[in-house]
């Protein structure tokens, strides 16, 4: 989930970058974090002019320690680049730092009204609540388990396939897998695996790999424009007519699609067919929060979302960095066969079984964190972090892929190294190891899920195959825009390795 309000994957790190908005920097405040020189007027935004500004970032914690402040035009950010002070921001000082601060493209799309986009209160708290207890949460995930080992299976079958059909070409993994996951998040949020849907407004039935553009794609890509004026408030009275319409076009399908999809389940639901899944138990629970169509549509577009983005940018990474190193691949399978023997991992696995395909998830969310940089956040009471005072109606940013990268907290940290996560002190179903999730009261809602999916996904994928990268992919790791998506979808080759 939070992968797309940084990325995600969502999370949306666009909109934490390119969006940067904050207050005016405070006057006179002599024990303040140190400030990044910049130019008059638009401070430090020319130097941020980059698809990966967690980079730049993370290079300037180096000379500045690992909180400093920047300029975005007339505002100034906080930026935290340490675990250390990540923690002490989002655990000790929460109740001093618990507020968003989202710029206009998510506050569109979200209103505001969902878990993850929320301020911390009460909405928020019994929001996020349902979505545990229909969906995410430990219980809830019992009641999918039969559906994920579908989907998964349902990809095994295909590559298998793929493979049969042609088997010295490299395909396309993201193709694959994509459809089968936002299957599974159809299936959990509505209650079925949507093939097409009739939309008024479109004025014809829309496929399922369209649904998947409108749903996710396309606010991914929504959620990582930046409008210049954010930056310049004197100037809001400009117009931005490119921005505005690619926006409010992209809202306006997003609400067709999903109303449509919503109409056809409640036709579902007239005719006395209960499903398990997070509408009915929405419509059950006859929430309070649900106050009108709208907003069972934004919880209902979150759900999707939260099983969706974080888990595709992961899975594809994981296997990415197995791909690319056959050594600890050869490793992995022979760990997974000594505790499994010749039937397939399974979620319920006891932990020794579960550890040899967590250790690739947690250290490829260190890697390859799905949300490089955090939401942004808003400092509602004065406050202290690292030592440095920090005011009220400050806006922070926390940098997890410099805390991933710090050389003081992990041994060689540009490597893949899963053993990493050896030893004692490791336990598989610890999801917070690594800040991929966040941490305190705002850890992302879909972690759980995340880690089931993944790890079960990849370990059986490792079981059935033998991977390799397409010849000339091994140094291709660029990201798509600010996000964490791979830019170029996982292209392998793959070789059945003929388990019983």
């Amino acid at each position: 989930m939070e992968s797309l309000l940084a990325a995600g994957a969502g999370g949306v790190v666009a909109a934490a970058v390119g969006g940067l908005v904050a207050v005016a920097q405070p006057k006179n405040r002599s024990n303040a974090p140190p400030a990044i020189p910049g130019l008059p007027i638009i401070g430090n935004l020319h130097q941020l002019n980059e698809t990966k500004p967690h980079h730049t970032f993370a290079k300037w914690s180096k000379t500045y320690g690992p909180i400093y402040t920047i300029k975005t035009g007339v505002f100034s950010v906080v930026v935290l680049n340490s675990t250390e002070v990540a923690k002490e921001a989002m655990v000790e000082k929460f109740s001093s730092i618990s507020t968003r601060n989202w710029p206009k493209a998510m506050s569109v799309l979200t209103d505001n009204r969902i878990v993850a986009a929320s301020d911390y209160n009460d909405f928020q708290k019994m929001a996020k609540r349902n979505i545990m207890m229909g969906m995410l949460g430990f219980n809830a995930q019992k009641q999918f388990r039969d559906t994920r080992e579908k989907m998964i299976s349902s990809v095994i079958r295909t590559l298998h396939k793929l493979v049969t059909d042609d088997p010295h070409s490299p395909l396309n993994f993201r193709e694959v897998y994509i459809t089968e996951l936002f299957g599974l998040s159809l299936t959990q949020s509505l209650g079925e695996d949507v093939s097409s849907v009739y939309v008024e407004e479109f004025g014809r039935d829309v496929p399922k790999d369209e649904l998947f553009h409108v749903l996710v794609h396309d606010m991914m890509m929504c959620a990582v424009m930046a409008d210049w004026r954010e930056y310049f408030p004197y100037l809001s009275w400009l117009p931005n007519k490119s921005f505005e319409t690619t926006l409010f076009t992209a809202q306006a399908r997003r609400d067709a699609v999903m109303h449509a999809l919503i109409k056809r389940q409640k036709e579902r639901i007239a005719r006395g067919e209960a499903r398990i899944c997070y509408m009915d138990f929405l419509l059950e629970k006859n929430s309070t929060l649900l106050t009108d169509d709208h907003q069972l549509m934004l919880f209902l577009w979150e759900s999707i979302l939260a099983s969706a983005d974080t888990v595709l940018v992961t899975t594809e990474w994981v296997l990415y960095e197995i791909a690319k190193n056959p050594d600890k691949q050869e490793r992995l399978h022979q760990e997974i066969q000594e505790v499994c023997g010749g039937r397939a991992v399974a979620e319920d696995d006891p932990p020794r079984a579960a550890g040899p395909h967590a250790r690739p998830l947690h250290e490829t969310l260190r890697l390859h964190s799905p949300v490089p940089v955090l939401p942004p956040r808003f400092v509602h009471d004065d406050t202290t972090l690292a030592g440095y005072d920090v005011p009220a109606g400050t806006r922070m940013m926390i940098n997890v892929y410099a805390c991933h990268m710090d050389g003081g907290a992990w041994d060689s940290p540009e490597e893949w190294l899963p053993e990493r996560f050896l030893g004692e002190g490791f336990e598989v179903a610890d999801r917070y190891k690594t800040l991929a999730f966040g941490a305190g009261k705002r850890i992302c809602a879909g972690s759980l899920q995340a880690m089931n999916v993944v790890s079960v996904a990849v370990a059986r994928f490792v079981q059935e195959f033998r991977w390799a990268l397409r010849e000339g992919d091994g140094g291709k790791e660029d990201t798509m825009q600010f996000t964490a998506l791979k830019l170029e979808p996982l292209h392998v080759r793959l070789e059945p390795r003929g388990r019983v």
